[in-house]
């Protein structure tokens, strides 16, 4: 059977396939851009009544990716659509102005992979040196938002990150989660002419039994990032990084061991740093941290009245305190908006029991 003369399933032909393709196509660019000139005219309500040149707005995007995989029936996959659905709304938003985004580079890194996830292809990429420097960067209003890590599945939390947030005035805005896939990326033309091996310090601790079994001799460099990794191996023959497939692309290195991280469910949760918080969607998480005097019974009594109001936590983590040696806060995230009127009234309580609460963000659940 000819390519020309062949019938598909629905008994038409292929040139005929193609021919309502290419009018399906049509439709969607007349589509797009009708979509866009709608986001424009939205912009231009908002100045003209006063609001700040900032259009991005994570609740409603929120609400549109829930929104269409809600509806969708396939053939194409949620995560599919949200994807598609994600850049068409990026480059709607760079129409009027591109969103600045600092994340931690250099180029490469899975920061900058959750930072294009979350925003789209359609922004200005900040990369920075370190996870300070993306906090200061927002800051001081050079990037609207920013992308850090906070926690790997294997490894846990990203203490940097916490101590941070104690300290700066951003609120959090959004979580980014993603599947993390290490590889060895080198020149080297077998394991045993590698004696270095560079990555971030989170990326060696997540491959440790494949660097025990495969290359117990080869001394381990942790620095910045996976892409500082990917490009010290480039340089070095005898080196390999452990870094991601777009670092590897990046620096033109060879990957001959994909997927060695230690277990196969591997994901890294990043936050999305901004100087507001969104407002209720529905499907919400609060980030805060807490602290009480250190006696017995403390913390049970701050979380009480979680409990009381039928709230589910689903973290909690503890760091050091800056105030005083063995004295500790707390790091809990709640299902809920903050002005959701149960979660309002429990923080009320805890505010009154607690030396420290302080709202780190809510902010729309990760959409995938």
């Amino acid at each position: 059977m000819s390519e020309t003369t062949g019938a598909g399933v629905t008994g038409e032909s292929l040139e005929s396939i193609r021919a309502r393709i290419d009018g399906i196509d049509d439709e969607l660019l007349k589509l797009v851009n009708e979509r866009a000139r709608a986001a424009a005219e939205v912009a231009a309500v908002k100045q003209a009544a006063g609001e700040s040149g900032d259009y991005y707005r994570p609740a409603r995007e929120a609400q549109v990716l829930r929104r269409v995989r809600d509806a969708n029936q396939g053939p194409l996959s949620d995560e599919d659509i949200s994807r598609l659905f994600r850049e068409i709304m990026s480059a709607c938003l760079a129409l009027q102005r591109p969103l600045r985004v600092a994340f931690l580079g250099p180029e490469g890194t899975f920061t900058q992979e959750a930072a294009l996830k979350h925003f789209g292809h359609s922004i200005r990429s900040l990369p920075l040196e370190g996870i300070d420097a993306v906090f200061r960067e927002v800051e001081a209003g050079g990037a609207e938002y920013g992308v850090v890590p906070v926690e790997n599945s294997t490894e846990g939390m990203v203490t940097h990150t916490l101590d941070r947030l104690l300290s700066s005035p951003l609120q959090i805005v959004g979580e980014v989660e993603m599947a993390i896939v290490q590889n060895l990326a080198t020149r080297a033309t077998s394991l045993g002419e590698i004696r270095r091996v560079y990555s971030h310090s989170q990326g060696l601790a997540q491959c440790r039994a494949w660097l025990e079994t495969h290359l117990p001799a080869a001394e381990r460099i942790a620095v910045s990032s996976t892409a500082e990794a990917a490009r010290l191996a480039a340089e070095d023959s005898s080196a390999a990084a452990i870094a991601s497939d777009a670092a590897a692309e990046r620096y033109e290195l060879p990957v001959p061991q994909p997927s060695i991280q230690d277990g196969a469910a591997n994901s890294t949760r990043f936050l999305v740093l901004g100087k507001e918080s969104p407002e209720p969607t529905g499907e919400d998480k609060t980030s805060l941290v807490i602290a009480r005097e250190n006696r017995p019974g403390g913390l049970a009594g701050l979380l009480a009245p979680l409990a009381r109001y039928g709230l589910n936590m689903t973290r909690l983590e503890s760091r050091p305190s800056p105030e005083g040696m063995w004295e500790y806060v707390f790091f809990i995230d709640l299902v809920g908006h903050a002005e959701d009127p149960d979660l309002k009234r429990a923080l009320g309580e805890m505010q009154q029991l607690a030396s420290l609460l302080k709202i780190l963000g809510s902010y729309p659940r990760s959409v995938a």
